[in-house]
């Protein structure tokens, strides 16, 4: 019998592990992950930025998370000596509708508290010079990491204290009884007097498990990178993001320098028939017969129909990928180009389908599903971890 359990390895999962621990020194908490390795899916395989939260809604979850995130991520990093490097993002301006958005974006950073600078075409050619665009918006604040390497550590910590890790245990059930939630893992059969899910592609999945009923599923959006040849390292000086189309609900192709010297191009945004499928070809009958009796995916499919062709398109086609980066940097060929593993985007879809962009929760009376987690969820980590850690104890308190 453990006091709490926490299913789910990716950073959300071990941040709320963590800290429940740091609160809770004399409680018994299990963390409950299905691979043999933690931060093995959406964490493991995302871009690394810290993001500074330029876009999002003022007053909103993702903007407080996302701003708070970032400063305790900085924090985090620089106390325990993991990499970290603060190069700023410039939002590229390419003709002159871009350029009045980017007007917008400049109003939704003051209104988010986030320090944004105004570049003329002169100033942008100045600190990139392989970048055009007649203007552009310097976000100071953005930076680069490895999630990976910060879950691991958080893990550790968690460990150091008394916390217990099982790895390699697929939940099959759950089952809230008077005093607690009797979990099926693999072989093992645990109970917890309270459960936490953060099951990020399976979220759905596991909230269903509960008998929890909700108006939401779990649609994979695909992710598809390239890295640019050694000698394109220093092609950029900061992150390059174009500016986004406010229609649709992805950011777009963009230049990203890593935490490890080099630079990728992506992603793109491409519907994954396999919730777990990083490989070139994927497919899963499960996840697919999923979708197809899932109302919500058709309205999706039937809202987003030219864009989805044109990404599906561009997916196979890399002279379309690249006509995108094309507007904003022209030196890179198809040659320059080699694979780099996708990312997938676990996006809660309700049945009317519009896309869910906040963070989305549920909960019974012994357990908290969180159920949608979006970008940038690995910066944000800490605090979701915190708001969870909160509202349990207000659960438990009551």
């Amino acid at each position: 019998m453990h006091d709490f359990i926490i299913i789910g390895g990716g950073i959300v999962g071990i941040s709320t592990a963590l800290q429940l621990k740091q609160r809770h020194p004399g409680a018994d908490i299990l963390l409950v992950e299905k691979e043999a390795s933690l931060a093995h899916h959406q964490t493991g395989h995302n871009s690394g930025v810290v993001h500074a939260g330029v876009y999002y809604q003022p007053g909103s979850l993702k903007a407080d998370f996302c701003r708070r995130g970032a400063a305790f991520t900085e924090v985090f990093c620089r106390e325990h000596g993991l990499p970290y490097e603060k190069c700023g993002k410039l939002l590229v301006a390419t003709d002159e509708l871009e350029f009045e958005r980017m007007h917008a974006l400049e109003l939704r950073c003051r209104e988010n508290k986030i320090t944004a600078h105004r570049l003329s075409a002169k100033e942008l050619k100045k600190r990139e010079p392989n970048i055009n665009g007649i203007g552009a918006l310097f976000v100071p604040a953005t930076g680069i990491t490895d999630y990976r390497k910060i879950s691991e550590k958080m893990a550790r910590l968690f460990q150091e204290l008394g916390g217990k890790i099982m790895l390699g245990c697929v939940v099959r059930g759950l089952h809230e009884e008077n005093k607690g939630v009797r979990v099926l893992a693999g072989k093992n059969a645990v109970k917890g007097g309270f459960v936490i899910t953060c099951g990020g592609l399976l979220a759905d999945r596991l909230v269903r498990m509960m008998g929890i009923e909700t108006d939401f599923q779990i649609i994979p959006f695909r992710g598809e990178y390239y890295r640019l040849s050694a000698r394109h390292n220093r092609v950029v000086n900061h992150l390059i993001y174009p500016i986004p189309d406010p229609g649709l609900p992805f950011l777009g192709v963009h230049l990203t320098r890593m935490i490890d010297g080099s630079v990728t191009i992506g992603p793109n945004a491409v519907m994954g028939w396999k919730r777990e499928g990083y490989g070139r070809v994927n497919f899963d009958l499960k996840d697919v017969f999923g979708m197809i009796c899932f109302p919500g995916f058709w309205r999706v499919i039937h809202q987003h129909l030219g864009v989805g062709i044109g990404e599906m398109k561009d997916s196979f086609y890399t002279p379309g990928y690249l006509k995108r980066v094309h507007k904003y940097c022209a030196h890179i060929r198809s040659g320059d180009l080699s694979p780099y593993p996708a990312g997938i985007r676990a996006q809660a879809v309700k049945k009317d389908g519009s896309l869910v962009h906040e963070f989305l929760f549920a909960e019974s009376e012994r357990s908290l599903h969180v159920c949608n987690a979006p970008s940038p969820a690995a910066t944000s980590a800490v605090p979701i971890g915190k708001f969870i850690c909160d509202r349990v104890k207000g659960k438990l308190n009551a």
